[in-house]
């Protein structure tokens, strides 16, 4: 996909404060996120190479911030310094950029009001609005400071513990990030995690709902942006999404697959998100999704 190079002065990035890896897992101290809580750090867990229920327990262990606070934000280092990194950091940040073009003219002419996220990069482990995080966890968005976390080490495990190479694959991870903010914004993310304290056990079903609509805006972002798609990347965008549905990635890991289990949908299902955002580059397709 052709994007063009940032303008350092139109993103919001920054680097991740250090949190170690594993600081706020089980056994430390601080309290824990609750199970309403659980579902809305979940939005931003794309990807992960470890059982589902593992990976649950492990988010429900991270410490969580009071009410109203945030981590301090480390200050220093320019947005162009931060992007030039790394090749992945680059194409990160014109990813960015580009999401930001696309999504605020939506908002605008719908009369709502916009806010773009903060792109951070970090290595190993890092502290958010909405705790501690590991790098294991995968590219996650976090809710509480607007804050779109990525180790872009993980690129690399996409590509060769999962297949899923390209560039369009990695922008497929970005624009899933986004869609969370996207939903943020809408009051969809709220509302769903009202539903999930209401109905705990359809906690799951919800989640599932809330990934795939994100899948479907990844798409979105992309159909908008038709003139700049390359051969290869519609093939490079679905095998992504195939490799990292809950049936593939449990059967993958020997894992007998679990539907009441699933946290963001199956291969098909997140196949089928993010075609329909991309033949259509309609956002109000999505809804469709959330209606299931």
């Amino acid at each position: 996909m052709r994007l063009n190079n940032f303008n350092p002065g139109n993103i919001r990035v920054r680097r991740g404060s250090g949190g170690g890896s594993g600081g706020g897992f089980p056994g430390g101290g601080g309290g824990k996120i609750g199970c309403g809580t659980i579902a809305i750090v979940l939005i931003g867990v794309l990807f992960f190479n470890a059982d589902p229920a593992q990976m649950l327990g492990t988010i429900d262990g991270m410490q969580q911030n009071q009410p109203g606070q945030s981590q301090p934000v480390p200050q220093g280092d320019s947005a162009e310094t931060i992007c030039s990194d790394n090749a992945f950091a680059q194409e990160s940040c014109n990813a960015l950029a580009s999401l930001n073009q696309t999504w605020q003219p939506v908002f605008e002419q719908a009369g709502v009001k916009f806010s773009q996220p903060e792109l951070v990069f970090y290595q190993r482990g890092t502290n958010s609005g909405c705790g501690s995080a590991s790098s294991s966890m995968g590219p996650f968005y976090c809710p509480a400071d607007h804050g779109i976390y990525i180790d872009t080490s993980f690129y690399t495990q996409l590509e060769r513990d999962l297949g899923a190479g390209g560039d369009f694959a990695r922008y497929y991870v970005m624009a899933h990030e986004y869609g969370h903010h996207i939903q943020q914004i809408t009051g969809v993310a709220n509302q769903i995690r009202s539903a999930q304290q209401q109905n705990p056990r359809r906690s799951n079903q919800l989640q599932v709902l809330m990934e795939l609509q994100a899948d479907c805006y990844a798409g979105v972002w992309a159909g908008k942006n038709r003139n700049l798609i390359e051969p290869g990347d519609f093939e490079e965008g679905m095998a992504a999404a195939a490799a990292i549905g809950d049936d593939t990635l449990m059967r993958n890991a020997g894992q007998q697959v679990s539907p009441e289990s699933f946290t963001h949908g199956t291969s098909a299902q997140r196949m089928q998100a993010l075609k329909l955002g991309l033949e259509s580059g309609d956002d109000t397709q999505c809804d469709r999704i959330m209606q299931g």
